[in-house]
C-alpha cells in the first residue's frame, strides 16, 4: 500500500491523550473527523491504523485523540510521528490542480527546454506556494507557484516548464 503524509504530530496536549498536529493537507476537515481512520508512522515502525476519537482546531494546529490511545503516557511515543492516508483516500482534484507528491521530483525547464533543476520541496508561506528547485552547483531557486511563472506541468514527461521573471534568478 502507498501512503501520503497529511500531518505531523508535534507534541502532546493535556492529560487525556490528545496530540497537537501540524496539518499538511488542503482537505483537513474531510481527513480529520471522529470515526475516520488514519495511519500513524513513527521513525521505526510500519504505519499503524488508528481511529480518530476527537478532533478540534487549536490555533494553527489540530488537536486529535485516538480510540486506541487514552492517556498522555500512551501518546508520548507518537511525538514526531507522521499522519498518513492510503492512496485510495485521495480526493480527486480539479483539472490543473496537483498533489504535492506529484510535483516534487519533477524536472524544471525554461522555455528553451534548458534544464534548471529538480523540485525538491514545496513551501506554503502565505498567498501562494513556493517550489524549491535544487540546482547543480548553484543555490536553490525559489519559484512562486503562480501562472506567470509556472507555464506548463507535464506529468507524463516528468517536467515543469517555467518562465523566470526578473529577480527570480539572481
Amino acid at each position: 500500500m502507498k501512503y501520503f503524509e497529511v500531518g505531523k504530530i508535534v507534541n502532546t496536549h493535556g492529560i487525556k491523550g490528545e496530540v497537537k498536529v501540524t496539518v499538511i493537507t488542503d482537505f483537513a476537515k474531510q481527513r480529520f473527523q471522529p470515526g475516520k481512520f488514519i495511519y500513524v508512522q513513527t521513525d521505526t515502525a510500519i504505519p499503524q491504523k488508528l481511529t480518530l476519537k476527537t478532533v478540534r482546531p487549536f490555533k494553527q494546529f489540530y488537536l486529535l485523540s485516538f480510540v486506541e490511545y487514552t492517556d498522555l503516557t500512551a501518546v508520548e511515543a507518537l511525538k514526531n510521528a507522521k499522519l498518513l492516508i492510503d492512496e485510495t483516500e485521495q480526493a480527486p482534484l480539479a483539472a490543473g490542480d496537483y498533489y504535492y507528491h506529484q510535483i516534487i521530483g519533477l524536472k524544471v525547464v525554461d522555455g528553451q527546454k534548458q534544464i534548471l533543476g529538480k523540485i525538491k520541496e514545496i513551501l506554503s508561506p502565505g498567498a501562494n506556494d513556493v517550489w524549491v528547485v535544487e540546482r547543480a552547483g548553484k543555490s536553490d531557486l525559489l519559484l512562486p507557484a503562480i501562472h506567470d511563472v509556472i507555464k506548463k506541468i507535464d506529468l507524463e514527461q516528468n517536467e515543469v516548464e517555467v518562465e523566470l521573471l526578473d529577480g527570480l534568478d539572481d
